[in-house]
């Protein structure tokens, strides 16, 4: 009986640790239907407050809907707790042959590090429903002046991403920031955001884990004897 006790304390820790293995952590804004204001790098800003999530970020994905506009006019970025910037949008299209970039009016979409680049996305599959480019796509990294011109785009380094996030702690403020750099284009909205963040435990709660099982495994020798 008391072996019979003492396995399932155990299988509770064991459960426990495995319960804290993973943590999810999704924000949505709701509507928000904030217009970015035409051709003013000032641009918006929204955020986030995160907390009591246990462990470090292994995946951080951004789910964007903007309506209407001119989709190479855009510049967001997603600036982490701890300072990190990820660039999600930056004038998608532009390049040496395109000077103003993709004019979809529009993203209702998801970024993450899997997929496609987003910033050359009419040079591959891609789909629009109702005008807006969906998918889910990786973002467009490049940490340069959305003000550069075309041809820097081409040779700049897509390395300002989602993957700057990783192993760090994601407690803390998170806020996107939108721009419409290039006025004309027309009016686009952030109609809502939304972030999902995935975590795994820190190194102590595997050590937890694995005592765990070896508990387990020595309980059950001894009750065969």
């Amino acid at each position: 009986m008391r072996t019979s006790k003492l396995t399932f304390v155990a299988i509770a820790l064991l459960f426990a640790c495995a319960v804290q293995a993973q943590t999810n952590f999704t924000y949505s804004s709701g509507t928000l239907n904030t217009a970015i204001p035409d051709g003013n790098p000032v641009g918006i800003s929204t955020g986030t407050s995160v907390s009591s999530m246990l462990g470090y970020a292994t995946d951080v994905s951004v789910n964007l809907n903007i309506t209407g506009g001119f989709n190479g006019d855009l510049y967001a970025y997603l600036v982490g707790p701890h300072g990190q910037l990820a660039v999600l949008l930056n004038r998608v299209g532009m390049s040496s042959g395109n000077a103003l970039g993709y004019g979809n009016a529009g993203v209702n979409i998801t970024l993450n590090q899997s997929g496609a680049n987003i910033h050359n996305y009419q040079s591959g599959s891609y789909t629009l429903s109702g005008g807006q480019l969906t998918g889910t796509w990786a973002p467009d990294g490049r940490a340069i002046d959305p003000q550069s011109p075309g041809s820097a785009f081409d040779s700049a380094s897509t390395a300002a991403n989602l993957g700057l996030f990783n192993n760090i702690d994601p407690n803390g403020t998170w806020t996107l920031f939108l721009a419409d750099m290039s006025g004309g284009g027309g009016q686009s909205t952030l109609v809502s955001w939304g972030l999902t963040i995935v975590t795994v435990p820190e190194p102590q709660t595997w050590a937890m884990l694995a005592g765990g099982v070896g508990m387990l495994f020595v309980l059950r020798r001894r009750a065969s004897h």
